[in-house]
């Protein structure tokens, strides 16, 4: 019997940051015997009959910290042959190497991002195995890293035909982060012509994300652009198929190390996406990029965008779902983390 202990922060369809994380343990559970799930919160039957979940909220951090460590205790019997795997949060790794390495089980660590901090370069010599979306997309070097792809459900975003209309209508989605480059983006628009709108959408989870909508809100009214672009609030994840199918392309400004889901999320549903992070070399054209803080870049990427007819888009599309089913599918993914685990 194969099984895994999984551990996140949350397991939630709906939450505004975190709901891919669920067909994640979904594509887990179908390749082990058992799931078992450690996260600070969790809806109650959104995953397979073969998974279990504990949580470990509390008050404070001690406490949390303590609930967290009994909680594995309990579930390392029957590990040998399984793995655990901490998603995300380096913490999760250090504080359950101490009680999982000494067993011989593989201990797993999922990251994509670009910061580097002493918490995960203590996470990375505590893990078996480093695995991320692709070698870049992990902030430092280590003997330890496989990259295994993003893990998007295409069941989840299927393919819709090119929108029928007029002008351009732009999406960006993502936390109103700084690192996200949106006061770029929206400086883009005025310049890529007057027919160009946007639609930006994503949640403020911090009070310097909070500011930062402000900000953009405040460059949208000094440019005039109130007509034409939005600032709006996150959109629930079963949403994002239509919302997709109503916009001519996504437009991501990350910057450089962290990846964006999204882009491989509208990718999958056949939407052109638009995005500066060299990371997306492989799954987008040299035409698909803009470089990064130059608004004029992205507007010529726009209008080159804008030139394409209906059936040029549909190929684009296309091209782009097909890259994502060949190398980021969510199967693909929970096939290298056990690889990463050496479970066959």
């Amino acid at each position: 019997m194969t099984k895994l202990v999984f551990i996140t922060q949350q397991v939630d369809p709906r939450h505004p940051a975190l709901a891919a994380t669920v067909p994640k343990i979904r594509a887990l559970a179908e390749l082990v015997d058992e799931v078992v799930v450690l996260a600070d919160g969790a809806v109650p039957g959104v995953l397979p009959a073969n998974c279990r979940v504990r949580t470990f909220r509390a008050g404070h951090k001690a406490l949390r910290g303590a609930r967290f460590e009994a909680a594995l205790v309990r579930e390392l019997s029957g590990l040998r042959g399984g793995a655990v795997v901490a998603h995300m949060c380096p913490i999760y790794a250090v504080l359950a190497a101490p009680l999982v390495r000494p067993l011989g089980v593989p201990l797993i660590l999922w990251f994509t991002h670009w910061r580097r901090s002493r918490l995960l370069e203590a996470a990375e010599r505590a893990s078996t195995a480093v695995v991320s979306v692709d070698e870049r997309s992990f902030p430092f070097r280590s003997r330890k890293l496989r990259a295994i792809g993003h893990g998007i459900d295409l069941d989840e975003f299927p393919c819709s035909p090119p929108r029928v209309g007029a002008g351009t209508k732009l999406l960006a989605l993502g936390r109103y982060s700084t690192a996200k480059g949106l006061d770029v983006v929206v400086a883009a628009v005025p310049l890529a012509g007057d027919d160009v709108e946007l639609r930006v959408h994503g949640p403020a989870l911090s009070e310097d994300e909070q500011a930062h909508r402000g900000e953009l809100e405040q460059v949208v009214a000094e440019l005039g652009l109130g007509e034409r672009v939005t600032i709006g609030d996150p959109v629930p994840r079963s949403e994002l198929p239509a919302l997709f199918a109503e916009h001519d392309a996504l437009i991501n400004n990350m910057r450089a190390g962290a990846p964006d889901k999204v882009v491989y999320e509208a990718s999958a549903a056949c939407l052109p996406v638009l995005a500066s992070n060299p990371i997306f070399d492989e799954l987008l054209g040299s035409e698909q990029r803009f470089t990064r803080w130059d608004p004029g870049s992205l507007a010529g990427r726009i209008k080159g965008l804008a030139a394409m007819t209906p059936a040029e888009r549909s190929t684009l599309g296309q091209t782009l779902h097909e890259r994502v089913a060949q190398g980021h599918s969510v199967q693909s993914w929970a096939s290298g983390v056990l690889e990463a685990a050496g479970i066959s």
